[in-house]
């Protein structure tokens, strides 16, 4: 306050300022959600693909502290059924340089238990995954509730 043109409120602002700049410079990447549960995937994706009236197959890629660098919308199927190839899968993920990736779909039925298909494409992907050196965590899918393969001992 002892400078010119610099009252109470403005000493204030500055300060205020200063103080948010060293707290911002201490939290690591803002604003990156980390995922360490199944509960944790269904926030991020709810509210974008929980109620589609197509299958849609997210593909939600982690850095290896296991915050989210990106949710790339892999394929969009009919209303049963969403074709996934490991080629589209893990194309962003290598892109992205991700440690791993939670696989993560829609159900537009509302019913979460997996499909025959829904276990055959995670077990293909799972075994992908294995040979590029991305890890898959989980595969979660969403509908009314959601299921976690990892969670069940299907992954």
């Amino acid at each position: 306050m002892q400078t010119h043109g610099v009252g109470e409120a403005k000493a204030c602002i500055i300060l205020a300022a200063v103080e948010f700049g060293k707290r911002l410079g201490r939290v690591r990447n803002p604003g990156r959600p980390v995922i360490s549960s199944p509960a944790d995937v269904d926030g991020l994706l709810r509210g974008r693909i929980a109620n589609l009236d197509r299958e849609n197959f997210v593909a939600v890629l982690l850095n290896t502290k296991n915050e989210v660098i990106g949710f790339p919308t892999i394929s969009v199927g009919t209303l049963s059924a969403s074709l996934v190839h490991p080629r589209e899968v893990f194309k962003p993920a290598i892109r992205a340089s991700a440690a791993g990736v939670v696989l993560a779909h829609n159900h537009p039925s509302g019913k979460v238990e997996p499909s025959c298909e829904d276990r055959e494409v995670t077990e293909r992907l799972t075994s992908v995954a294995g040979i590029i050196g991305i890890e898959v965590l989980d595969h979660v899918i969403l509908g009314d509730g959601y299921f976690s393969m990892r969670e069940h001992g299907l992954l």
